[in-house]
């Protein structure tokens, strides 16, 4: 079987090699050419310590440098190998509770398999459904293979209460795309706050003013998550709230074809629309054309996920990566520090969602 490609990287390399500017290359123009921010880049660069960016992100930023000429201390120092820990034996447990509905339990489950394999260790995965009965029984299962830790993973980004089995293994746990109010394990979720004001933020900064979002089913974490970047990237640039801009949908195609329909139909329409994943934004896409507008020329679209079809769109998508990958490559790393099976407190980590700048957003026309 060959390797995966970390899709990150992939997209990176993917995109026009970025045009080296004249004079001395700056952590703006790398910023700009990775698509990340310029205290991102500093982060990187200058390796500072105590910085939780993910692996994607730093090589993302060290690519941008070197095709730039950036003149920095050696790369190499900068690409730390994920080590191998002491304490494991070979095995790591990897239950999640569904598989089939979408890709990032299998991207987290890859990023994970890569750093396990990089520390010569074997990852061993069962899906659970999060049945009462068969999730002890799976796990149980992978503790009689002899796993020296479990990573638990949700599909869906929320608070969970930890079973009590969970709390009785004596192998270190880590809590992926969840975590518990009592801190109990290590966990890692994306950072959708500042996911969602950083989307709503780009399309400020080419001048739109009047933003629309489409968001998901509002019972989901992320769904509230990324409508609160949006209200607070507005707040902070003093743009009014207004919310007949914001339409409820259900993250599909359909929803998100039939919001557009309804805030075109505004007096005072959008001039940008912040859809709250990919799906969403291909039905958006959809009403535009059917509507005889243009993208971007009459209407700004950005989405969120960087599925595959993102870049396949005409015009591509401007989108956010979530860093499943990172997050699983992230908790396979965290094992290299000793934890007590559910005991002291751990702080919850979050992921930057990184922007990925494609050719769906323009200056609001007449800005």
């Amino acid at each position: 079987m060959s390797e995966t490609t970390d899709p990150a990287i992939e997209t990176a390399r993917r995109r026009k090699a970025p045009a080296k500017p004249k004079g001395r290359v700056t952590m703006t123009d790398i910023a700009r050419a990775a698509g990340c921010s310029q205290a991102t880049v500093s982060f990187v660069l200058n390796n500072s310590p105590g910085i939780k960016l993910s692996q994607q992100t730093r090589e993302r930023v060290i690519e941008a440098a070197r095709a730039l000429g950036y003149s920095a201390p050696a790369f190499s120092a900068l690409r730390k190998p994920v080590a191998a820990f002491d304490g494991l034996d070979g095995v790591i447990g990897f239950a999640v509770d569904q598989l089939a509905t979408s890709p990032e339990a299998v991207v987290a489950i890859e990023g994970a398999r890569q750093a396990s394999w990089n520390a010569g260790n074997v990852l061993l995965v069962a899906q659970t459904m999060g049945d009462a009965v068969m999730e002890p029984r799976a796990i149980q299962a992978l503790t009689r293979r002899g796993i020296s830790a479990l990573i638990y993973m949700t599909i869906f980004t929320r608070e969970i209460t930890a079973p009590d089995f969970l709390y009785s293994l004596d192998i270190p746990v880590i809590l992926l795309n969840c975590y518990t109010a009592d801190y109990a394990f290590p966990a890692v979720v994306p950072s959708e706050i500042a996911g969602g004001q950083s989307s709503t933020r780009h399309l400020i900064s080419h001048g739109h003013r009047r933003i629309a979002t489409i968001t998901g089913e509002p019972w989901m974490q992320a769904a509230q998550d990324r409508l609160k970047g949006y209200r607070r990237a507005l707040a902070t640039a003093d743009i009014p709230f207004d919310a007949e801009l914001v339409v409820e949908g259900d993250w599909s195609a359909s929803a998100g074809y039939a919001a557009t329909v309804k805030l075109l139909a505004l007096k005072d329409r959008p001039t940008a629309i912040f859809c709250q994943n990919d799906r969403t934004a291909i039905g958006c896409y959809e009403a535009l054309k059917e509507a005889g507008l243009h993208i971007p020329q009459d209407i700004s679209v950005v989405g969120y996920d960087d599925e595959e079809i993102a870049r396949h769109l005409f015009p591509p998508l401007t989108t956010s990566i979530l860093p499943h990958m990172a997050m699983g490559q992230w908790a396979i790393e965290q094992l290299e520090a000793p934890t007590a099976p559910g005991q002291g407190r751990y702080p919850i980590t979050k992921l930057e969602c990184p922007l990925v700048e494609r050719e769906s957003v323009q200056a609001v026309a007449g800005g």
